[in-house]
């Protein structure tokens, strides 16, 4: 994985090595091009893709995280949109083509970053405050202690115990998580004047970053008030203000919370054929003559998920990015997780929702870009040769807890750091303690994810930056017994987002279709002579969990 770009790039075209002839049109009598737009936690991008998936061309540009004080991170609004808007007019311009030229835009964003605003008036209470944001962490606390918990979990479990039914369950070990929505625009709520009097006033409503985008896209700067307040049903899942079993903002959390649910948007599923039109002044002067249709818009795990093909029952990804994602696909029925893993909407087109099971290691890439900032590497791409040019770590383990321990430690005051340190220690043994550390946390949510569905996996799909590191894939094939499967495309939230941009629009007819475009790099075999050796070195690594436990 490597530090975002500072200034914008553009890409030449990619991909599979495939004929680059005119596309077949679809149905038009004109070449089809999808613009796929992914707003990410490090960097914006935007590719253009015609019907056979291969990349015409692309634009990047960094997002600048900003960090006001420890444990808040924040994204400028108006400074993020020049971004987008900027990287779709490049990526168009790298592809050679006109804005005409585009048949339809998907996006694909991270989930659980949201502002507020007044959106008649433009005026913003405050930034967006990103998924990595602590500044609820004192809040989270108090709440998880309290009696109110308590007595919710507990009587949830009597439900249970009663109706056997599994939101009750659910209900049971519900609890607040510093990565949800909920906590954060509570602290907003609470301590941000403006905002409270906007509410008072009905002037503010929020906005996660789907609908921020859907709504800039669809106005531009116009103001239009009749433009609907949506978003899609995979970047709600995962704020904790969201019930997956009724498939609706829970009533529950709202009361508890005091949260009005006027406030949110509307939530429409990914097959919503109301998504609209780019508005003719949102990208520029260039673009004042089209009329380019929205075709879907979905969180990036979501997308992910679809541009890993993980289509069937016990499907499972993990995305190897900022932080690492482990979504297992649960099908029709929404799985009551109790391990610290949490049932989502997977996705849902019309009334039929496919639901998953996630884990999620919010440390993994940070891991190595902060490995990178204090010079154990010079670049993120060397560290598998590094990793691989000592034996073993030399007793030397490292705890990727910048964020706390996720499931199914569930540690949250957990401390970061290296043990077993000697004056044999190179940097080359803490580098390949780095590598395994996170991999571990990997193997822990692959065990959780077992237990969780009484399942035996076979094979995970891995995707993101990390995991063009082949020390990391070889290592967690040994450790977790399980084929890791690495596509030649490392883009699977722009592959995913693609491909339900492309069903949704009438490109393709349905996920049988999209079967060619998924072609393997790689696919990495446990070794079952290494696994004896590897897993006692977990053994000791879980064991030295308890020393950095509990440390804030």
């Amino acid at each position: 994985m490597s530090a975002p770009p500072a200034k914008v790039a553009e890409k030449s075209g990619g991909g599979a090595p495939q004929d680059l002839d005119s596309p077949r049109d679809s149905g038009s009598g004109s070449p089809t091009f999808i613009a796929a737009l992914d707003v990410g936690t490090t960097c914006v991008r935007c590719f253009i893709l015609d019907e056979r998936c291969v990349v015409r061309g692309s634009a990047v540009d960094a997002v600048e995280l900003l960090n006001p004080q420890p444990g808040f991170f924040e994204i400028e609004p108006e400074s993020l949109w020049r971004k987008i808007v900027n990287v779709i007019r490049l990526a168009v311009k790298n592809a050679h083509l006109s804005p005409l030229d585009i048949t339809c835009l998907t996006i694909s964003t991270q989930r659980c970053t949201f502002l507020t605003w007044d959106h008649r008036s433009g005026e913003y209470y405050h930034n967006f405050i990103t998924w990595k944001d602590l500044r609820a962490d004192e809040l989270v606390e108090q709440w998880n202690a309290s009696w109110t918990k308590s007595s919710m979990n507990w009587f949830s479990y009597a439900l249970f115990l009663l109706t056997r039914q599994s939101r009750f369950l659910a209900g049971s070990v519900l609890k607040l998580m510093n990565g949800q929505v909920t906590p954060r625009l509570l602290f907003e709520i609470m301590h941000n004047k403006k905002l409270k009097q906007a509410l008072m006033q009905k002037k503010a409503r929020v906005e996660l970053l789907d609908s921020w985008i859907l709504h800039k896209l669809r106005t531009g700067n116009s103001r239009d008030k009749d433009v609907e307040h949506i978003t899609d049903v995979t970047s709600s899942t995962a704020t904790g203000l969201y019930d997956p079993f009724t498939l609706s903002w829970s009533p529950l959390i709202g009361w508890l919370f005091g949260i009005n649910s006027k406030i949110l948007p509307r939530v429409v599923d990914n097959g919503y054929k109301g998504f609209g039109h780019l508005h003719p002044t949102a990208l520029g002067p260039d673009w004042a003559n089209t009329k380019i249709p929205i075709a879907a818009s979905l969180s990036d795990q979501t997308a992910a998920m679809w541009g890993s093909q993980c289509f069937r029952n016990n499907d499972v990804k993990v995305t190897m990015g900022t932080g690492a994602f482990l979504n297992l696909v649960t099908g029709e029925r929404c799985h009551a997780a109790v391990s610290g893993m949490y049932p989502l909407v997977a996705w849902q087109i019309k009334s039929k929702a496919i639901y998953c099971i996630e884990g999620a290691s919010h440390d993994f890439g940070t891991v190595v870009t902060w490995a990178q900032s204090c010079e154990l590497f010079e670049n993120p791409a060397d560290t598998s040769d590094i990793a691989e040019s000592v034996f073993d770590t030399n007793g030397v383990f490292f705890m990727p807890a910048f964020s706390g321990l996720g499931p199914p430690v569930n540690d949250y005051r957990s401390a970061s750091g290296f043990i077993g340190l000697s004056p044999s220690t190179t940097k080359a043994h803490m580098v390949r303690a780095l590598l395994e550390s996170i991999v571990f946390r990997l193997v822990q949510l692959i065990d959780a994810a077992e237990r969780e569905t009484s399942q035996k996996l076979q094979r995970i799909r891995v995707d993101g930056g990390v995991s063009r590191n082949d020390f990391v894939c070889q290592f967690l094939a040994d450790l977790s017994q399980l084929s890791v499967e690495r596509a030649e495309n490392a883009e699977s939230s722009i592959m995913g987002a693609t491909f339900m941009a492309g069903i949704n629009h009438g490109i393709w007819r349905n996920v049988e279709d999209l079967k060619c475009f998924r072609q393997v790099e790689r696919i990495f075999e446990p070794r079952p002579k290494e696994y004896k050796t590897i897993a006692t070195r977990m053994d000791k690594w879980v064991q030295a969990i308890a020393r950095f436990s509990e440390w804030y």
